[in-house]
Parts: structure tokens; C-alpha cells; sequence
């Protein structure tokens, strides 16, 4: 692809394929690992010093992906990982340990902006466009006009990421999702429930892999894969 206006990102990846999980536990990795590293830095378990949230986009997200844990750290979170990659010896969830016999990493500087061309995405995990506010106004539109809400809304959490990672651009990111509005799934989210959405969307953006967009992404909502 040849790039209009891009950046490199620092990128580490983390996975254990030995370790078989629901995607519903992805947020126990993020208690488990914030916990156990808590004294390392508040991008872990994104709380501040004096436990107020950490308002900005994660630098360091917990997922299941087919089914195996993985950690995903960009920018600062990308060195912090790989600083802590061989202390990860065992995962707890609930009442069971999971020792780590087998590990994987992947360190890189992965190109981040916009392009020439345009890109497939995937959504890996469900994607989370709404917050409880705007439900009621979303249920009240007809589906024309939910497809192209849904976009806008995806374009914003597109100029998030971006912003998150340090890289400010002009405003001309283009997005075609093709979510369904009639299919949401709902799913399980701080004691509530809220609509999550699969699909895939074409975008001029130039993304990682296995970042998150969206609601709850340092809880592995929203994970992208590149088709």
C-alpha cells in the first residue's frame, strides 16, 4: 500500500496458545494482570494514581481470541509488555491457575495513518458503538438511518484511536461498515447489558491488528483483524 500520511507505532503482542478461555474472560485478565503488575504503571489496569479512571484510549488492551489469551500494547504499553513479558509465568481466573509453559511475542514498529487504498477490516470480537445514553435515540431511528449513524460513530472511534497513539490528522478518513443494525448481540458489560454489534468495515485508515475501537477495548471489545 503506499502511504499518504503515516507513522510508526511501537506494537507488542503477547499470546499463550496453550491456554484455552472464553471471551467473556478477558476482563478477569485485565483484574489478574492489573493486579499483579500494579505497581508497574497505571497503563495496566488504566486507573490513576489516586484510582480516578484514566480518561484516554488504552496503551494496553486484554483479549480472547480464538479462544487464547492475548495482551496487545501500543506506544508505551508496546515497551512496558515486552519489560514484563518473562514474569509472566501462570494466568488465575476465578479459582483456577493456569500455568504458562508457552508464550509468544511479537515486537514491532507497525505503520499507522492514512492511505492511498483502501482496507478490509473485520470486527474479531463484538464491537460496542453505544453507551447507555445513546441507546434510547438509536432504537428511535429507522434502519437507513442507524447504518449511517453507526458509521459516523465508527469514524469517530477511528479519530480516537489515532488521537490516543499521538497522531493527529486532517479530517479525511473515510469509513464504509457494513454492521448489521437488525443483528445486535447483547452482551454482558459492568453489571449491564449493552448492544454489541459484528461486521467489518473498508477504510482509507492504516490500523494494527488486534487493536480494539470502541466501548470496553481494554476488555477486548471491538478487536479489529485485517482481511
Amino acid at each position: 500500500m503506499d502511504n499518504i500520511m503515516t507513522a510508526t507505532l511501537p506494537l507488542t503482542r503477547i499470546t499463550f496458545p496453550e491456554i484455552r478461555l472464553s471471551p467473556r474472560d478477558a476482563h478477569k485478565l485485565r483484574g489478574y494482570f492489573g493486579n499483579l503488575f500494579r505497581e508497574h504503571s497505571p497503563l495496566l489496569h488504566n486507573h490513576l494514581e489516586d484510582g480516578r479512571l484514566r480518561y484516554a484510549y488504552p496503551l494496553v488492551q486484554y483479549k480472547v481470541v480464538d479462544r487464547a489469551p492475548m495482551l496487545v500494547g501500543l506506544g508505551e504499553g508496546a515497551k512496558l509488555l515486552a519489560e514484563l513479558f518473562f514474569q509472566m509465568k501462570a494466568i488465575k481466573i476465578d479459582d483456577r491457575e493456569y500455568p504458562v509453559f508457552e508464550r509468544d511475542i511479537v515486537f514491532k514498529n507497525t505503520p499507522v495513518g492514512l492511505g492511498e487504498g483502501l482496507t478490509d477490516y473485520r470486527f474479531g470480537t463484538l464491537w460496542l458503538p453505544l453507551n447507555q445514553e445513546g441507546y434510547p435515540e438509536y432504537r428511535n431511528m429507522a434502519p437507513e438511518e442507524r447504518r449511517g449513524f453507526l458509521g459516523r460513530v465508527l469514524t469517530g472511534h477511528l479519530l480516537s484511536f489515532f488521537k490516543g497513539v499521538g497522531l493527529f490528522l486532517p479530517p479525511e478518513v473515510r469509513v464504509l461498515a457494513t454492521v448489521r443494525p437488525e443483528e445486535p448481540v447483547l452482551t454482558g458489560y459492568k453489571d449491564t447489558q449493552l448492544m454489541g454489534f459484528p461486521g467489518s468495515f473498508t477504510t482509507n485508515a492504516v490500523l494494527p491488528d488486534y487493536i480494539g475501537l470502541g466501548k470496553a477495548v481494554s476488555r477486548g471489545f471491538g478487536t479489529i483483524v485485517r482481511i
